[in-house]
């Protein structure tokens, strides 16, 4: 069975990143879906702070020549100016470079909000359709990725959703695309979730 893993990073959005965790957590509740879903950073740490202060306690460190079937980006603060996020996390360009390798080692990229500017680092998104948050469109149209009016961006092996709560979806989109619509149905009537159909498949998806 496949596994999947979010990664971690100080000034994460704590919604992208624990909204999508909770909804492929609870995909591996059927027979058919995954059999883990961890919390995961680049380099080791006892926690992270995410963007409003929330303390998170990673599972453990993303290693590129074990990674994961799916590799969830979240976003956060790459608009607020403020220290950490996604903005410091594609400065530094650990994390694109972990996720470009995971990307080339088999792993199936998604990210949420403007996580999709470190797939953009990460040489991901060149000549791909995607989305990120409003406030960051402008931002990855200066890229070489074609931007999307969607909520959930579907390229096949690289996936994107625009801002926030469209992790939530982006999660269920996968969980449908990959074990069908009961097991997704399952987990979005146990989230009480009002999902949304505002998904873009590329013909290569």
């Amino acid at each position: 069975m496949a596994d999947a893993a979010v990664l971690l990073f100080d000034g994460v959005e704590s919604l992208d990143a624990v909204g999508p965790y909770d909804v492929l957590a609870r995909a591996t509740e059927s027979d058919i879906a995954l059999s883990d879903v961890a919390l995961l950073t680049a380099t080791p740490t006892e926690s992270v702070t995410a963007s409003k202060g929330t303390e998170i306690v990673p599972h453990g460190t993303l290693d590129a020549e074990d990674p994961p079937d799916y590799l969830l980006v979240p976003g956060g603060r790459w608009a607020s100016g403020t220290a950490g996020g996604v903005r410091a996390a594609v400065e530094r360009g650990v994390v694109p470079a972990l996720v470009a390798d995971c990307h080339a080692a088999g792993s199936t990229v998604a990210a949420v909000c403007t996580g999709a500017m470190v797939l953009a680092r990460a040489g991901l998104l060149e000549g791909r359709p995607a989305v990120t948050h409003a406030s960051a469109l402008s931002d990855l149209a200066a890229t070489d990725a074609t931007v999307v009016d969607a909520r959930v961006v579907d390229d096949g092996d690289v996936l994107t959703a625009g801002g926030v709560t469209a992790g939530i979806d982006l999660a269920l989109w996968l969980v449908e695309r990959e074990w069908g619509a009961g097991v997704a149905e399952n987990v979005r009537a146990t989230l009480e979730y009002d999902r949304s159909d505002d998904i873009y498949r590329s013909e290569s998806a």
